[in-house]
């Protein structure tokens, strides 16, 4: 029998073991912690043979995760999805729980076991489905806003779900009473908190606050939150219900966002614990013995959800493809049916027999999950046959709208960056479509004459129907490292030439974002650190000349492009474009130039003497920059920064091997 010491370390470094193959492996990290359990627990290694060692410490993790979702709990936000969170959510959750209550029944299941077991299975997974969504840039698609409304929902529901198993468990005469009296309770509960509390926490906390002692701000979150849990446990409600409120008046008040934080590494601890206390319950050898079952439910659970979903879906209107996108992304399970199943099994209106099978097809529908989100769009390409003539009319109004125009702008998301960005080309008479995926926004813009069309900027036949053949520079304007990286992909594919400027919420993003094919990168931390200095110059009386010219320099420092410019006759009469002032000049390399062979750094050490740099070089089939250490070839192009002296020198060097006299 392990120490407290020890055990508490050997599940620490199993837990980072696991969760680091399964994060390498891109598999949710609730899988790893299971794994964990089940391979310490009593039915495999033993090393941990009583899992009540853990479980007690293991029930705080989910009382922190209610009070996250209490969090993040928002009535202006439900309003504005009403339609989709309580129906489509509730129809989703009710006709599930149903259909598996009277499977259940069938095979001589209890009414509360029953009622366990569908609520448990009705659950979808709000960390990996919310993750994928966000990674794959679909948050604000059609079935995108679909699979947040049904999550909500689920979250929402997991409360009520954990008050009514209790009172189901009891004597069926007494049923009706004990649910009377739980429902006045909640009831109660919740108008206390709505109408009484969100006054006192916002003073409560203010006072805390003020303080400005970060250790008692964090004691305070853990009082408020594991004191109104036991209030309600007192009370003969769960401790999940008190959490949730907690969290609910939290989230009135100004503090949410640093309560969110402080909050975090308590709950992901405690819940990784709760998910490893939940696996030392599975038993692998039983789940062995009832494989056949255990597929057998896992089918059923997969295509019974996908088709309560479709159908309700297109009860709300939806497209058969949308539909069919919905249900394939919320037919596995979630976390929250470890959290339903492990309440039926303290209240033992489950047998053990059950409690594996429905364990066992939880977790491996997890992880098909992030697989059926992967296949989602061939699955639904190949059986929606109205999906291909939808994305044909879609891909017709896009072409449709660029058909007339020429050495147009493409701006890859319409939201503030990029609508600032198209009254300004408007203003310079540069025309310009862009393409988002909210439906709303685009509905609103385009009623309003404004240049947006629906479409996936990442795909590559939307970027085709743009005219990325004819546009003259495309600009991604969210900073969102993987969508820009797909973007970018596919437009060097269609158009190596094309100017392709990205914006980027880091740095550090930067060298993977120009080595992908980006122009240049914009990053938000170094424009907004450059208006902060020049407003804080000029406020401190530095003259606006001086400070003009340290932005320039700065910019210039960070940004290939805007050192120097590209000369014209319209610059003739300009105040920069004076003899002294350095420019850019492009130079492409002709079958004999002097300089092919060499590299591209030895070729800028050659041309220094002359007064001249080497700001770009790029590959004239590719698009693609050269390094210092690459190879010069017929075709590439060298873009110079010097003066008009300096570069007809310097064009002579490289071209016939001498330098001519200015």
């Amino acid at each position: 029998m392990p120490s407290a010491l020890q055990l508490v370390l050997l599940l620490l470094a199993a837990a980072v073991l696991v969760v680091t193959l399964f994060r390498f492996l891109n598999l949710p990290p609730v899988l790893g912690y299971l794994l964990v359990g089940a391979v310490l627990g009593p039915h495999a290694t033993g090393v941990v043979p009583d899992p009540a060692l853990t479980e007690r410490l293991a029930e705080f993790g989910v009382v922190f995760l209610m009070f996250s979702i209490g969090l993040e709990f928002s009535l202006p936000n439900l309003f504005g999805m009403r339609r989709i969170v309580f129906g489509l959510g509730l129809g989703q959750v009710a006709v599930t729980l149903v259909v598996a209550m009277l499977a259940a029944r069938v095979f001589g299941v209890g009414w509360a076991g029953s009622f366990a077991l569908g609520a448990a299975l009705a659950m979808s997974s709000t960390a990996v489905l919310s993750r994928l969504l966000a990674e794959r840039v679909e948050l604000d698609s059609r079935h995108g806003r679909e699979v947040i409304g049904v999550l909500l929902f689920q979250d929402i529901a997991v409360v009520p779900l954990l008050i009514l198993i209790p009172a189901l468990s009891g004597p069926t005469e007494k049923m009706l009473p004990i649910l009377g009296v739980a429902l006045l309770k909640a009831v109660i509960a919740l108008g206390l908190v709505i109408f009484l509390g969100q006054r006192f926490m916002r003073g409560w906390f203010f006072i805390v606050a003020a303080r400005k002692s970060a250790e008692l701000f964090v004691l305070n979150v853990l009082l408020i939150t594991l004191g109104l849990a036991w209030l309600t446990e007192m009370a003969g409600l769960s401790m999940a219900l008190g959490a949730f409120l907690a969290g609910m008046l939290v989230a009135e008040t100004e503090f949410r966002y640093q309560v969110e934080e402080d909050i975090k590494p308590f709950r992901d601890v405690l819940l990784g614990l709760f998910f490893i206390t939940v696996g030392m319950f599975l038993d692998l050898r039983l789940v062995v013995d009832n494989l056949l079952w255990v597929l057998v439910v896992l089918g059923l659970l997969l295509v019974g959800k996908l088709g309560v979903v479709w159908g309700l879906s297109r009860l709300f209107g939806a497209h058969a493809g949308t539909a069919l996108r919905s249900g394939l992304w919320l037919c596995a399970g979630g976390e929250f049916g470890f959290v339903i199943l492990t309440r039926a099994r303290d209240l033992a209106v489950i047998t053990p027999d059950i409690q594996q099978v429905a364990l066992s097809v939880l977790v491996l529908s997890l992880l098909l999950a992030p697989l059926l989100v992967q296949f989602s769009d061939r699955i639904v390409m190949r059986l929606v046959a109205s999906e291909w003539l939808l994305r044909s009319m879609q891909l017709t109004q896009i072409a449709a709208r660029t058909m007339g125009t020429e050495k147009h702008a493409i701006l890859c998301g319409y939201g503030r960056t990029g609508q600032h960005l198209a009254r300004f080309l408007e203003q310079e008479q540069i025309s310009c479509i862009a393409l988002d995926l909210d439906p709303e926004r685009v509905r609103d813009a385009a009623a309003a004459g404004e240049s947006v069309v629906y479409g996936d900027c990442t795909r590559r036949e939307t970027l085709t129907a743009a005219g990325i053949a004819r546009a003259h520079v495309l600009v991604v304007t969210f900073a969102d490292r993987p969508a820009a990286l797909k973007v970018l992909h596919h437009a060097r594919s269609l158009r190596p030439e094309l100017s392709i400027l990205v914006r980027t919420g880091e740095e550090s993003d930067i060298d993977l974002l120009v080595a992908a094919g980006a122009t240049e990168v914009i990053p938000e931390a170094l424009e907004s650190s450059a208006m902060l200095a020049t407003h804080a110059l000029a406020l401190l009386g530095i003259p606006m000349s001086r400070v003009v010219r340290r932005l320039r320099e700065m910019r210039e420092a960070h940004y290939t492009l805007l050192r120097g410019f590209f000369h014209g006759s319209s610059d003739a009469h300009d105040s920069l474009a004076d003899a002294e002032q350095p420019r850019l000049h492009s130079v492409v390399l002709g079958p004999d130039a002097a300089v092919i062979g060499r590299t591209a750094g030895e070729t800028e050490q050659e041309l220094e003497p002359l007064g001249c740099t080497l700001s770009v070089v790029r590959r004239r089939a590719s698009g693609a920059r050269l390094g210092a250490g690459q190879t010069l070839q017929e075709g590439d192009v060298l873009v110079l920064l010097g003066t008009p002296a300096a570069l007809v020198a310097a064009e002579a060097a490289m071209l016939t091997g001498r330098s001519r006299p200015s």
